[in-house]
């Protein structure tokens, strides 16, 4: 009856195929489903233990989504034996439903929202295993794209593309896995209505118990509520991301220099070439960690000879930076800015203001020229107006022509010997300022320069063979001891091409001030690792050293366990203060 009243319709239709048409179409999906049930009638075991496989992995996948922790820490085995009270409550409401097509629209729901909260977790284990902190829905969605630049500066085009194509179909598959499974789920349920209804009242009285009397597994509790504390998590993010936004644009907008007359801005350093030098992840970690240490002290200890033997003289201190693992331009902004800049939203707000920079206080005096040797920085940097830089070199402008290592442009030493023969050693007539970041020190730490004859250095080719007989980044990431030691050779590396390039080039009327712009990823650096970095002014004038003789600092390049550790946003007003600048507060 079904075939003839189809049939008839079609054949009353002008615009559709006939009727016999109708029915060769029909014939092959009922030949189909004819084979299917034939295949189940003659294998209802395998059928019966194939449903069976479904369902329990259909429980499994939702399950771990449900209980799946946002911590690295924390995913292991004893917090995927829990019990999840959004089960319990999502059970309840599916049986209340009072229809199919809503209890297929609320499984179907449910599977897409429980592919966005694994997706959130992943993001939230990977930033804090990366940056040591969580994924900010508002803000770290453009650091994505960073990630991949860097994938693709370390494991080359190919292999990036591969990973990003893998990605992406791993997500469709996650989120048609978690819609399949709890319509699978879904369709049990109802089918067993009267079991379900028992087992969820079950359940739902063994949750409340556990939690009310905080029952605990080796450590964890039983009763689980990982949907509810990451909807809370990323609300209260989201929510003082807004809030600080407003706060923030008024608390850049004051500054306590940003009315001082050029002629009082630091007249104790007149006449002086003052660089501003930061090393890649020289984090606390490289003078403390018993892996990597040794190497990096060694370094800083000979080094402090020779510049010393070169006249040289230098003290050392910590800073405690607004960011760890990654995202320098944050370190560096906090550095110069005197504000505490963690996040994108409150480095887009200060770059975009007028606030006064370190390195803009000596171009505001007149007295300097500026320049940014900035070899990491490979597109358009607008940044370079807010920094006060007059002139910048960036990776095309220095003239490499050597092999690219890793995510880094060009090896430390050639950028300092560019910076030599472009400003440094030609005839001005006045002193510099430089704001130079050095990226040798750049994760994944492979493969890692060496020292060459600076004499030899001409436009880099000679690293050609340095760079080709160096260690592969896909042997180095994935061994946390080799990234560590890999680590400690590319920290005493850049400290040794920086000082060495001092004692070649330096002279009475050089200061030097360097230091770290974060802590290496957690990896590297250790589980609970302070965000310290090192820092040391170097100069061959006694006068300069004699103005932060009160600091407390150590006599030096390596500072001492015990030596001041100060916020890295307070070094500036520090700084101006000790070289003689008078505050006269803007924005007020």
């Amino acid at each position: 009856m079904p075939v003839f009243t189809r049939t008839r319709h079609l054949a009353q239709d002008p615009d559709t195929d006939t009727a016999e048409g109708g029915e060769e179409e029909a014939a092959p999906s009922r030949g189909l489903r004819d084979r299917v049930r034939a295949v189940r009638a003659g294998h209802p075991g395998a059928v019966r233990a194939l449903r069976h496989t479904l369902t329990a992995l259909s429980a499994a996948l939702v399950l771990a989504a449900l209980l799946l922790p946002n911590a690295p820490a924390a995913v292991d085995a004893r917090h995927f034996a829990r019990l999840p009270a959004e089960a319990v409550v999502g059970v309840a409401v599916l049986l209340a439903l009072p229809g199919r097509r809503s209890r297929t629209a609320m499984a179907v729901l449910t599977g897409v929202g429980l592919g966005a909260l694994t997706v959130l977790n992943l993001l939230d284990i990977g930033f804090m295993e990366y940056l040591g902190r969580g994924f900010n829905l508002v803000l770290d969605w453009e650091l994505l794209d960073d990630a991949r630049a860097y994938q693709k500066d370390t494991m080359g085009g190919t292999a990036t593309t591969a990973a990003t194509v893998g990605v992406v179909v791993a997500l469709l598959l996650l989120f048609a896995a978690l819609v399949l499974a709890s319509l699978r789920l879904s369709g049990l349920l109802v089918r067993h209505r009267t079991a379900a209804t028992k087992g969820t009242l079950i359940a739902g009285t063994v949750w409340i118990t556990c939690s009310t009397l905080g029952l605990q597994v080796a450590g964890v509790p039983l009763a689980a509520d990982r949907v509810a504390d990451t909807v809370t998590t990323q609300s209260r993010r989201v929510k003082a991301t807004l809030r600080d936004e407003a706060a923030f644009a008024k608390e850049a907008g004051e500054d306590a220099f940003g009315a001082t007359p050029p002629a009082e801005l630091v007249p104790d350093l007149r006449g002086k070439d003052v660089l501003f030098t930061f090393i890649e992840s020289y984090g606390r970690s490289a003078l403390e960690d018993p892996l990597i240490a040794p190497r990096v002290t060694g370094t800083l200890d000979t080094r402090t000879e020779a510049l010393e033997e070169a006249g040289f003289h230098a003290k050392s201190g910590w800073l405690t930076s607004a960011t760890y693992g990654g995202s320098s331009w944050l370190g560096h902004s906090t550095f110069l800015s005197g504000l505490w800049i963690d996040n994108q939203q409150r480095y887009r707000t200060v770059t975009a203001s007028d606030h006064l920079t370190l390195t803009k206080v000596f171009q505001k005096t007149g007295a300097w020229r500026s320049v940014g040797i900035v070899p990491g920085v490979q597109k358009g940097w607008p940044e370079a107006e807010f920094f006060g830089l007059d002139h910048v070199y960036d990776a095309f402008h220095l003239g490499y022509q050597g092999p690219k290592f890793s995510w880094s442009t060009m090896p430390d030493q050639y950028a300092l010997e560019a910076f030599q023969r472009l400003e440094h050693g030609r005839e001005h007539d006045k002193p510099l300022m430089a704001e130079i970041i050095l990226t040798s020190s750049h994760q994944p730490w492979a493969p890692i320069p060496t020292m060459v004859d600076w004499d030899d250095l001409g436009d880099g080719r000679i690293f050609e063979g340095i760079e080709a007989a160096g260690a592969d980044p896909k042997e180095v990431v994935p061994d946390s001891d080799r990234s560590r030691r890999e680590y400690g050779k590319s920290i005493a590396y850049s400290v040794t091409s920086l000082t060495e390039w001092l004692e070649r080039y330096g002279d009475e009327d050089t200061v030097l001030v360097f230091l770290g712009d974060h802590q290496p990823i957690p990896r590297v650096s250790g589980e609970n690792a302070s965000r310290d970095v090192p820092v040391s002014i170097v100069a061959k004038d006694p006068k300069v050293l004699e103005k932060i003789a009160d600091w407390g600092w150590a006599d030096g390049l390596a500072p001492r366990a015990d030596t001041p550790v100060w916020r890295m946003d307070t070094f500036r007003d520090r700084f101006l203060t000790a070289y003689g600048s008078t505050p006269h507060t803007a924005g007020k």
